[in-house]
């Protein structure tokens, strides 16, 4: 079962870093694809960045290529989204999410609440 929780998010400059967390509440991330969504005001959402359970890939968005850095702590069921140099672009509702497939494409569980993440410029 898929329960996510998620955490960390803020009001903060351009350029400041943030790091968000995820947890599954519901069980283990384990055999889980996990990864971030985000939604703009007015926007779909997006895709951010997945880690394979599969592969052991991580894949990322080319809008925070570089900047952002998604690990996952298998043995206590965390994600956690580093964000680095932030631009007011990446403000957005940033979402957990899990897959049962080797991508976000396929099996994808419901979403967590989200958390609020706002860069000023």
């Amino acid at each position: 079962q898929v329960q996510l929780v998620e955490s960390g998010g803020g009001l903060v400059q351009a350029g400041d870093s943030l790091r968000l967390s995820c947890t599954n509440s519901g069980g283990s991330i384990k055999l889980y694809t996990m990864g971030w969504f985000r939604q703009a005001p007015g926007k779909e959402r997006e895709f951010v960045a997945a880690s394979s359970w599969t592969s052991g890939e991580t894949s990322y968005a080319d809008s925070v290529k570089g900047r952002f850095t998604l690990s996952r702590d298998n043995a206590n069921n965390w994600i956690f989204l580093q964000m680095n140099n932030l631009t007011p672009e990446d403000t957005a509702v940033y979402y957990c999410a899990a897959s049962l497939g080797p991508t976000m494409k396929v099996g994808l569980q419901p979403f967590g609440q989200g958390t609020q993440v706002t860069v000023f410029s």
